[in-house]
């Protein structure tokens, strides 16, 4: 659609304006076809199933791992491990902004590509110090559809069925990090710590494939640049220019501001800074939890090598549960939100104003169920109303981010990503000396209590949020 004069006709000396046809038009993502967007959607979602997956595959086997290069120090185990999350906070700083640069499927196709060339080097890695820097690599381009995947579906996802989407996508990093120490468990028992990551290297090119083979672009602004590009060969005029050519496209002055966007969100922006660092806390608790698992569980009550992977599984037991219901009362919030002409981008949070406090419960509960040697059964008890809590909060504030920043989702994900991302690398550190010095009880009690001083967060952005997000103060030109 042009704004003048009409599509395919004459060379007016003022740009005509590519946009798309009308607000149905079939072209733009959000109006395609259900098979169309569902396709793209599968492929999204397995590999940012993938990453996390491969980010705790390592932790049943690590002892194998340490033995192999003859090392005992214990910090550098949790390091091997974590290094992982370390690449998510690299990744998202770079991988955000050239996904609004050059389009979503470029990102994808090579950061794909090169999660699983890293992968297969983890695999034969011929030292330690070698190991630590493959696995860094895979977790800084793995990290693409974790950064960019909240963008695509802001991309094709209509707001009011977003809940559900993005509750489904959200299971990838919450089921990854806790199915990958079941498989990696009872594979690394069988068949040693390096077919673990053959495994992981087998199914990351297989995502390489189908993002090949099945994805398409989706990103609005790169998609009109295309079809204004189409149309200015195929007319002539040289004038046309898409509808957001006025947000200068020049590639060094969009890459640089798109450089640093994700970093004006988090400095500037109280939402984004403040929910990043609520969600970095608890993304680091759920990583401490699982490095953690295996000394509990193993020293404690006598579980073997393969077992204690199923350790994990009330964690995910609680994920899904935060699944369906945080996703189910998304999208319920937003129709009756619409329908009475009050919704604002803050009915997301919602959800979430409740069930934080699961956290904080889950932790507690954990803790000195575990300090108590009780059946080990209620300690997992607590890993599950833990899981509740913590992927709610994933889902609630990745919806929020997209509704709030339409056009720069993927910036604003990019910036909680990197936060979460370096506290989920840092805290397993230390996890294992607080746990010394403080006990199972007191130590868990400790993260508990700071989780539970973060739960007014959502109710004070709910109530004060949009004022906030529309103050002059605070207002940022991306």
């Amino acid at each position: 659609m042009l704004s003048q004069p009409k599509e395919g006709t004459g060379r007016g000396t003022e740009p005509e304006v590519v946009d798309w046809d009308s607000d149905e038009d079939p072209q733009k993502p959000i109006n395609w076809s259900n098979v169309r967007k569902f396709k793209n959607i599968v492929v999204v979602c397995y590999s940012t199933f993938l990453t996390p997956l491969g980010s705790t595959m390592f932790a049943p086997a690590i002892a194998q791992v340490m033995s192999a290069f003859e090392s005992n120090n214990p910090v550098l185990a949790s390091f091997t491990v974590s290094v992982w999350i370390l690449g998510y906070f690299f990744g998202p700083l770079f991988l955000g902004p050239l996904s609004e640069l050059y389009g979503r499927l470029p990102v994808y196709l090579v950061c794909n590509t090169l999660f699983t060339v890293f992968n297969i080097a983890t695999a034969v890695a011929p030292s330690l110090p070698a190991l630590i820097v493959f696995r860094f690599l895979s977790g800084t381009f793995g990290g693409c559809p974790i950064t960019i995947g909240a963008g695509t579906f802001g991309d094709l996802i209509r707001p009011r069925s977003r809940g559900k989407v993005i509750a489904v996508w959200s299971l990838g990093p919450m089921l990854g990090p806790i199915m990958g120490p079941i498989a990696g468990g009872f594979l690394g028992e069988d068949a040693g710590w390096r077919w673990i990551c053959w495994v992981l290297s087998i199914a990351s090119g297989i995502a390489a494939i189908a993002t090949l083979l099945f994805q398409e672009e989706t990103y609005p602004v790169v998609l009109l640049e295309q079809k204004a590009a189409k149309l200015r060969k195929q007319t002539g005029n040289k004038s046309l220019r898409s509808t957001f050519a006025s947000l200068d496209r020049k590639p060094s002055h969009v890459f640089a501001r798109a450089i640093i966007r994700p970093l004006k969100l988090l400095f500037r922006s109280p939402i984004v800074t403040l929910l990043s660092i609520y969600q970095g806390l608890v993304y680091g608790y759920m990583y401490l939890l699982f490095t953690t698992f295996p000394l509990v569980f193993q020293e404690q009550y006598g579980f073997g090598t393969g077992v204690i992977g199923l350790t994990y599984l009330g964690m995910g037991v609680g994920s899904l549960i935060g699944c369906v219901g945080a996703g189910v009362a998304a999208d319920m919030i937003y129709r009756k939100a619409t329908a009475a002409g009050r919704w604002k981008p803050e009915e997301r949070l919602v959800p979430l104003i409740p069930a934080c406090f699961f956290i904080p419960v889950g932790l507690f509960w954990y803790g000195w169920a575990a300090e108590g040697r009780t059946h080990w059964i209620v300690p997992i008890l607590g890993t599950l109303v833990a899981g509740i809590g913590i992927n709610t909060l994933m889902m609630c504030v990745a919806t929020y981010f997209i509704d709030a920043h339409p056009l720069y989702e993927a910036s604003a994900t990019a910036a909680m990503t990197a936060v979460r991302s370096l506290i989920g690398c840092l805290v397993p550190l230390f996890g294992r000396s607080m746990y010394e010095a403080m006990g199972l009880g007191w130590g868990n009690s400790l993260l508990g209590f700071l989780s539970l001083a973060m739960c007014p967060l959502p109710w004070l952005f709910y109530r004060y949020g949009e004022g906030i997000r529309k103050n002059p103060r605070f207002q940022l030109r991306l």
